[in-house]
């Protein structure tokens, strides 16, 4: 299989809700999955209905934690896991209170084993912190709101 339709399917599993993928093509497939193979079968199920369950009632609360915040919103770019600080263990990149300026590191979000660093696009203190450690977010979900 061409690897440019491999790396295709990466881009519209990661701009998707899909988990997981599968494409036959004569004798050649591929199975992509956004989750770590440690996470299969009896994860995966288990784990759905929770989010499911959990996503739409988090969502409206968060939205309006956003409108109740005069400032700025930064907004996820992606999928991913959210983490505060470089490392478990050290200190998060900033807090609420911190000066930020533009181009400073906000938080790293892990999208598919790769560690992307978040900048902030404009300078002022934060004044919410709308994700924990951890916690999985998603593409557009508010992070942070700066003023």
């Amino acid at each position: 299989m061409d690897i440019r339709k491999v790396k295709k399917l990466i881009e519209l599993i990661e701009e998707s809700g899909i988990a997981e993928i599968e494409i036959h093509e004569g004798e050649e497939s591929v199975r992509i999955n956004r989750y770590p193979s440690n996470q299969a079968a009896p994860a995966a199920p288990a784990f759905a209905p929770a989010a499911v369950a959990i996503t739409p009632a988090a969502q409206p609360a968060a939205e309006s934690a956003v409108e109740e915040l005069a400032g700025h919103v930064i907004k996820s770019p992606m999928v991913g896991t959210y983490y505060a600080s470089p490392a478990p263990g050290s200190s998060s990149f900033v807090s609420v209170g911190s000066t930020v300026q533009k181009g400073d590191t906000l938080c790293i979000i892990e999208a598919m084993k790769i560690l992307n660093q978040i900048e902030s696009d404009t300078s002022g203190v934060v004044k919410s912190i709308l994700s924990s450690d951890g916690q999985a977010v998603e593409f557009d979900q508010p992070l942070f709101v700066i003023e």
